[in-house]
């Protein structure tokens, strides 16, 4: 792409993604996200007239979006199948990132909103925290899983994983991943008859 050609929305949304799941939501500028997805600032909020508070909602659905295609391609293959892609996407982008990169859904719900305001990027990242449980459930549900049992599963598994990605940067490694990813491989399958 040339400087001439116009970037595409979808790549200041993905851009917004990167830069949140990098360096988290409050250094995720209208002009910081311009120049990370190497677009005119003038762009950028003509796509985004409602500013940083839409560019954010997006990017969390966007980067929420992706991770729900990567986990309902590999669920089809069973609850283990899908456990295994999650943890091993995590472990990939922290690891080809250097340790920078962590979830962009994470970095939004750990900001503190504004007070006396549920701001629309936290509703996404609840919205997407909700159905990526969801898709684990219902995959141990329809593998033989006891339903409250696959609803607890599913919520440890999204809970585990999006923290160790976490400490996984802090610590500079992936071990805290790996742990995990032992602990609830067997949870898994023992909850699958």
């Amino acid at each position: 792409m040339t400087r001439a050609d116009p970037p595409s929305r979808e790549r200041i949304v993905a851009g917004a993604a990167d830069l949140i799941a990098r360096r988290g939501l409050s250094a995720a500028s209208i002009r910081e996200t311009a120049r990370h997805a190497n677009a005119p600032l003038g762009s950028t909020y003509h796509y985004f007239p409602d500013g940083k508070a839409q560019l954010a909602t997006e990017a969390v659905q966007y980067a929420a979006a992706s991770v729900e295609r990567h986990m309902r391609a590999a669920m089809d293959a069973g609850p283990a199948a899908g456990l295994a892609a999650y943890l091993k996407r995590w472990r990939d982008i922290v690891v080809d990132s250097g340790f920078r990169t962590g979830c962009p859904v994470l970095a939004v719900a750990v900001e503190e909103p504004p007070e006396d305001e549920f701001p629309p990027a936290l509703r996404a990242a609840a919205a997407a925290f909700d159905r990526w449980e969801r898709l684990f459930a219902e995959s141990l549900e329809a593998h033989g899983a006891d339903p409250e049992e696959a609803r607890d599963l599913a919520t440890l598994a999204v809970a585990a994983v999006e923290g160790t990605v976490a400490m996984c940067r802090a610590k500079q490694s992936t071990e805290p991943l790996d742990r995990v990813a032992r602990r609830l491989e067997a949870l898994v399958e023992a909850a699958v008859p």
